[in-house]
């Protein structure tokens, strides 16, 4: 479930090459998950793991969280 949830919020995931040649990731809707990296791949893999902890976090805190649709 979390799993699903995860890969539709990233699916969202916008990306983008700043000045310095590395890669900088986001995820609408989702403050404060960001990642940044030498390609578009790590970046997306730095991003999916700053996701679920910030995904944990928030049901721990008990937090509502944003639709992922």
């Amino acid at each position: 479930m979390l799993s699903d949830y995860m890969d539709k919020a990233m699916g969202h995931a916008e990306y983008r090459r700043l000045e310095d040649g590395t890669i900088f990731g986001s995820i609408p809707g989702f403050q404060g998950v960001w990642a940044n990296a030498n390609t578009e791949s790590e970046c997306a893999t730095e991003l999916r793991e700053v996701l679920e902890g910030w995904l944990l976090l928030g049901i721990a805190n008990h937090d509502p969280l944003p639709e992922a649709s």
